[in-house]
């Protein structure tokens, strides 16, 4: 089987793509982005991925972006692993809440380290910068109301890409001024998801 490349920084979202290929036991090769050097801009890696960001997943068939496509590719190209639902609903569902971490926790996330691309202005970027914790507390305040449920996984009881996807984000509370432990079910999951061998060689 071809063996995938994933470009990734440790502790970006990409770390719940090299979870997901972990979790699949997938042939893949990790190339860590240094992003202290602003390698992710350089000419080499802007010919693979020209957004700039991780990850980027490169395949037989081209190059993949964007955190939610990678996860669904992993979870369809490796069936075998059962990393989705089969059902339709079910997959849809798993679509929805990896969406709303892409498009709405980590946008959330990103005004904190990133509030330069909302704002040239220093004193409006401090302005977003104070609204992170608020806007993340929210956030996880869905997750844990709506979204987690009794079971051990955000879809009950089968493991899913969408759990290295949410591990990875809840990582981020700390660093942006929330304590995780006010989200008893995420705090659980999070305490699970560590304790998986595939989530220790991803994070090794």
């Amino acid at each position: 089987m071809t063996t995938l490349t994933l470009y990734y920084a440790p502790g970006t979202c990409a770390q719940a793509v090299r979870i997901a290929l972990e979790e699949a036991q997938a042939p893949y090769t990790p190339v860590r982005m240094d992003f202290a050097s602003q390698q992710q801009r350089s000419p080499e890696y802007l010919a693979i991925n020209p957004k700039g960001r991780v990850p980027a997943l490169v395949t037989e068939h081209g190059v993949l972006t964007e955190t939610p496509a990678l996860l669904a590719y992993v979870a369809q190209r490796f069936v075998q692993a059962g990393l989705a639902p089969a059902d339709a609903f079910g997959f849809a569902r798993m679509q929805e809440f990896n969406s709303y971490l892409a498009s709405t926790v980590h946008v959330a996330h990103a005004h904190r380290p990133r509030a330069s691309r909302w704002a040239d202005e220093p004193e409006a970027q401090a302005a977003m910068q104070r609204k992170v914790p608020a806007n993340m507390t929210e956030c996880f305040d869905v997750i844990e109301r709506h979204y987690l449920g009794d079971g051990p996984w955000m879809l009950g009881e089968q493991y899913t890409v969408a759990d290295g996807y949410l591990f990875t984000v809840a990582g981020w509370l700390k660093s942006d001024g929330v304590d995780i432990a006010r989200f008893p079910k995420v705090h659980a999951h999070s305490q699970r998801m560590a304790a998986r061998p595939a989530v220790q060689r991803a994070l090794g």
